[in-house]
């Protein structure tokens, strides 16, 4: 019969001690990310008072990305605003002014009239890992400088614009947020901004997004540079379509969907390449396109508005129509 041997009462309570020791050097290596990342970025997060013409108020955060005052926020919690005041965490009220807003990617960047401003750098967002720990701060329901910590849960998230458009690699993550989070900005432990928290899902707990910081950064350049964050038309009013296997088989393509012509406007880039209304676009150089969606990702990413190759389906052919997107 085997013998079995059981630990000395020393030995339980030695183990035990040496988990116990082990499991808070693990608490206290993410209290002091944590710790680290408020304590260097907290200081850049404002709160913003918005006056509206209607004489309402009200209230959401942002932060701090150049000492002569620039800050980035979100489009809504500016929009339509008659008078803005930002509040720092040193306490002082200060007058901010709308540099540019972009309702398509829910951004605003504005300027706060001061300098020597404490302020937090933009990281890149790309590199990011599901898991990886993510800090939100922001002045939720009135709560000013409040820390909220998680995860990120998923990226290259869709989230719908309040025009319509779809917002393109959001960050889905586990920090709390709340009405007046909006704004405020997402940060890793190397105490960088990788995105701008932006909306939470109503009833649902650990579901909030954020507008990744690359998105920012393109936004930010496009409105320093040119006032307005420029987007290439063809000059088409277009909707998603199904079709059936045999159709596209017919075609050989490999796709379900379709985008529809259903108006070209007169003196477009369209109308100049002799697309038609009931055209169905496919592609557009050579990457498939499935919706009207993908469509527009597709121009975004045409930053320097160079020539586009749409391809076509038209009365039994497969058309190619050379484009050259425009700026209007």
């Amino acid at each position: 019969m085997a013998q079995v041997r059981f630990l000395s009462g020393d030995s339980v309570e030695s183990s035990a001690a040496g988990d116990l020791a082990a499991d808070r050097r693990l608490a206290d290596a993410y209290s002091e990310a944590v710790v680290s990342i408020v304590d260097r970025a907290a200081p850049a997060v404002v709160s913003i008072g918005v006056s509206g013409a209607d004489g309402a108020v009200g209230a959401g955060s942002g932060v701090i990305i150049a000492p002569d005052g620039y800050a980035l926020t979100n489009d809504h919690v500016i929009t339509g605003q008659k008078q803005l005041r930002v509040r720092l965490t040193d306490g002082r009220q200060l007058p901010a002014t709308v540099v540019g807003e972009d309702a398509s990617t829910d951004l605003a960047l504005i300027r706060v009239s001061a300098s020597g401003l404490p302020f937090a750098s933009l990281g890149a967002s790309a590199p990011l890992r599901v898991g990886q720990l993510v800090v939100a701060i922001g002045n939720p329901l009135g709560f000013s400088e409040s820390v909220s910590a998680g995860i990120v849960s998923a990226k290259s998230r869709g989230l719908r614009s309040v025009d319509g458009r779809l917002i393109d690699n959001v960050i889905q993550h586990t920090a709390a947020l709340n009405p007046g989070n909006s704004g405020g900005p997402l940060l890793t432990t190397a105490e960088e901004i990788v995105g701008i928290n932006t909306a939470i899902i109503a009833g649902a707990q650990g579901i909030g997004f954020a507008v990744p910081s690359d998105t920012a950064s393109w936004v930010i350049q496009e409105l320093l540079h040119h006032g307005r964050v420029r987007r290439a038309q063809l000059g088409i009013k277009a909707f998603t379509r199904p079709i059936h296997r045999r159709f596209a088989h017919a075609y050989g393509i490999d796709q379900n969907t379709v985008i529809e012509v259903a108006e070209v406007l007169p003196d477009s880039p369209a109308s100049r390449a002799g697309i038609r209304k009931g055209d169905l676009i496919v592609q557009a150089n050579d990457a498939e396109l499935r919706s009207v969606d993908a469509l527009l990702s597709a121009l975004a990413e045409n930053s320097a508005f160079r020539e586009v190759d749409i391809t076509l389906l038209r009365k039994g052919q497969k058309i190619t129509a050379r484009l050259a997107p425009i700026v209007p």
